[in-house]
């Protein structure tokens, strides 16, 4: 039995069947993976947009241990000197005058966001939040119920209630959604799951002046674009608008788990010891892993080298797999990319696989790329290549037969 047939023997034998796993993975460096046989792979998934600067990057590791080796966890009942650095590196680069609440999952994240929608709205007798259909904000039953996605919600009846509906980049469905009861407007500045679609410009904008018009709150989930990988800090940035408040998670740890609502000046002093918690939130480890996170993204200009990247890998892409007929758009924002096929992609990412490039099927026809902020123009070259070798693989088989 090889070491990786032995991982995957366990796993099948003690480990619940919530995902269905490929292959085992033992080590990560920069861009790039090695499974437990030794072969090596290409990382433009990033355990799907979380390890943002790469693979036990040296500054992120050297902070982990040294943290490690002093204090790893006291609990929110006491101060720790690491939580207020790491929400005050948030605050000035997002929301003035605004304060953070850190837990340990984009879910609880998302979680934070609609409890503190429906706190603001009690005393008016609103709660309900319109979410995107093909959103997806997690798998809580609260957060799987915002996640415009039946395929999510499935089983899990009866749902939670407070939730509607809308188009995404319709702002007219946005505002028939809107009822009495409504508080607050919940989108992504990018659909992740829902097949990496970007918000349009004046879907934002309008949603900013909608929700100011009607005395609603915007807030966006920047679970997945947050943390440098549209080409700015936080996806809303873009469209040169304010939220309320945001979710984040993934990416802001670089691996370690964490999570954070961060609030605007409306609504930032509205939690009150008693209204929400969590035991493992903002510890002194997570906060300086995050930290470490930032100051990388700063120290090394990936903020500007996602946007470039991005710009390059989606031209590429467009160019290089102009020939194929079933593929029939490239788009997303910094580097953050779907390419659209006409029929299933699941088989182009075990093609890609096979191949040594990790990506994944999304939103059935999707194919998602989430390549580290640290990727090379020589590694965007490279994945191209072994893209279009696997289009080039697949395109003599009918649609029907790779799906």
């Amino acid at each position: 039995m090889t070491a990786g047939e032995d991982i995957i023997l366990r796993h099948r034998q003690y480990v619940m069947s919530t995902y269905a796993p490929t292959i085992p993975l033992v080590r990560g460096r920069g861009v790039h993976v090695w499974d437990a046989d030794g072969r090596v792979y290409l990382d433009f998934l990033s355990g799907i947009a979380v390890t943002a600067i790469g693979h036990c990057h040296p500054h992120l590791v050297r902070a982990i241990r040294r943290q490690a080796g002093r204090l790893i966890h006291v609990s929110n009942i006491f101060y720790n000197e690491w939580q207020p650095r790491l929400a005050e590196a948030l605050i000035v680069r997002s929301l003035s005058g605004g304060r953070c609440f850190f837990c340990n999952s984009g879910a609880e994240a998302n979680e934070g966001l609609i409890k503190l929608a429906r706190l603001w709205g009690a005393a008016s007798g609103r709660y309900e939040v319109v979410s995107m259909l093909n959103s997806f904000h997690g798998r809580t039953l609260a957060t799987l119920t915002a996640t415009g996605q039946e395929k999510v919600q499935k089983g899990f009846e009866p749902l939670p209630v407070g939730f509607r509906y809308a188009r995404f980049n319709d702002l007219e469905s946005v505002r028939a959604a809107i009822g009495e009861r409504t508080v607050a407007v919940l989108v992504e500045a990018v659909q992740g799951e829902g097949g990496v679609l970007p918000a349009a410009p004046e879907f934002m904008r309008g949603l900013r002046r909608l929700c100011d018009e009607l005395n609603l709150l915007l807030l966006c989930d920047e679970v997945q674009c947050g943390m440098g990988r549209t080409g700015r800090w936080f996806g809303w940035q873009n469209y040169d608008i304010e939220p309320d408040a945001f979710s984040l998670a993934k990416g802001l740890g670089g691996g370690f788990p964490i999570g954070a609502v961060v609030a605007g000046p409306k609504l930032a002093d509205l939690f009150r010891p008693g209204h929400h918690a969590t035991t493992f939130g903002g510890t002194p480890l997570a906060c300086t892993a995050a930290l470490a996170v930032i100051e990388t993204i700063e120290s090394e200009g990936l903020l500007d080298r996602a946007a470039r990247m991005g710009t390059l890998f989606q031209e590429l892409l467009r160019e290089r797999l102009r020939p194929f007929s079933f593929v029939r758009e490239v788009r997303g924002r910094g580097l953050m990319v779907g390419v659209e096929l006409d029929r299933p992609a699941r088989p182009l990412q075990d093609e890609l696989m096979k191949r040594g490039l990790l990506a994944l099927a999304t939103n059935i026809r999707v194919m998602r790329f989430l390549p580290p902020l640290i990727v090379t123009e020589a590694q965007v070259r490279r994945a191209v290549r072994i893209v279009k070798a696997a289009c080039r693989s697949l395109e003599s088989l009918p649609a029907d037969a790779v799906g």
